[in-house]
């Protein structure tokens, strides 16, 4: 149910913006969003980019992948970025988690050939993720700015740069694929839409979808970044409510 939950917060930059309002006075906006007209601008056209692009693309993966593959490529691309979990949960602190993560990567590379299979979470190892823009929460930039960048969605100045920050540590890993590595992006940014089509209908009726994502992000980095301290917002309540008001 949370992993439906997360997904569905994330879906919302990418689905349909039908029905998106202007934005509010600057005395008016979110605390945390004062920039929401450059922010839903952008939203509209990565709204726009989704559907004429990335949408049917992810569509005819869907189609022509078998479900097999689907699983092995999600879990290929969950596997090689471990050592960026790695580093960011040294970084923050958690040896243990650390050491987990080392485990699952250990286990996974060489007996799940190279990660396409997932051998440790049925060996009882748990997941632990960690990225850089919740090492600089942690480091102690608590709250910033909201912003929507191109393509990439729903962000912040904070883990805009923690992007960055990830890229960064990754780049030792990219000897690997060498010249396909633009390939192997281009792959994961499909698989990872995929995933995110069985949500499309739900976020559809929303009044203003650009409001939902906003929230729901700004919600769930709160969430991870005080490592689950701070509650997820109850996605499905929410959903509940816009289906009541569309009967209205």
């Amino acid at each position: 149910m949370i992993k439906r939950r997360l997904l569905t917060a994330v879906a919302a930059v990418v689905l349909a913006a039908g029905c998106a309002t202007t934005a509010p006075p600057p005395d008016e906006r979110h605390p945390q969003d004062p920039w929401e007209p450059y922010n839903r601008n952008m939203f509209k056209f990565n709204m726009a980019v989704d559907q004429a692009v990335v949408r049917p693309v992810a569509i005819g993966y869907d189609r022509i992948t078998p479900e097999p593959a689907q699983k092995g490529i999600r879990n290929f691309f969950r596997n090689i970025r471990s050592p960026i979990d790695f580093i960011n949960l040294i970084l923050q602190g958690r040896p243990k988690e650390a050491g987990t993560k080392l485990m699952r990567f250990t286990a996974n590379t060489v007996f799940g050939i190279g990660g396409l299979f997932d051998v440790a979470t049925p060996g009882g190892v748990p997941e632990h993720r960690a990225d850089f823009g919740q090492t600089l929460a942690k480091w102690g930039w608590k709250d910033s700015r909201y912003l929507v960048l191109p393509v990439l969605g729903p962000s912040s100045i904070r883990d805009g740069i923690g992007r960055g920050g990830d890229a960064g540590f990754s780049f030792a890993w990219r000897w690997v694929l060498e010249e396909t590595s633009y390939g192997w992006i281009l792959l994961d940014g499909i698989q990872a839409r995929h995933a995110l089509l069985p949500l499309d209908a739900d976020i559809q009726s929303a009044y203003d979808p650009y409001i939902f994502m906003r929230d729901a992000w700004l919600q769930r980095r709160a969430h991870l970044t005080s490592q689950g301290e701070e509650e997820l917002p109850d996605y499905d309540a929410f959903l509940d409510e816009l289906d009541d008001y569309d009967d209205d």
